[in-house]
């Protein structure tokens, strides 16, 4: 089993709020291809750094689980491609790790 998370950005480059529309959407998509999905609302900071230059984000994460990879990196492949084009970002995170439940 892999467990999926997507660390999705609250504010579009240009500095204007990602709507709810396009949250809920995800959380749609998310329960549909997997059955189930953990939402964290509430806004995480991020930093990185590229170079010389220190970026920032506030973003929430989903949290989602499959029963295979095959079948989870090609949903999270295709919704990152779809994200990135969306919310004109550069690059979004999406960690994939082992998983077992009990």
């Amino acid at each position: 089993m892999k467990e999926y998370e997507l660390y999705l950005p609250l504010i579009f480059n240009d500095g204007t709020p990602v709507s709810d529309e396009i949250i809920d959407r995800v959380f749609d998509q998310l329960l549909e291809a997997f059955g189930g999905c953990t939402f964290f609302p509430q806004p995480n900071k991020g930093r990185w750094k590229m170079g010389d230059v220190a970026f920032h984000d506030d973003v929430v994460i989903f949290r989602a689980l499959a029963k295979d990879a095959r079948t989870g990196r090609r949903f999270f492949r295709e919704l990152k491609r779809q994200l990135l084009l969306e919310l004109r970002q550069e690059a979004i995170l999406i960690v994939e790790k082992n998983a077992e439940t009990l």
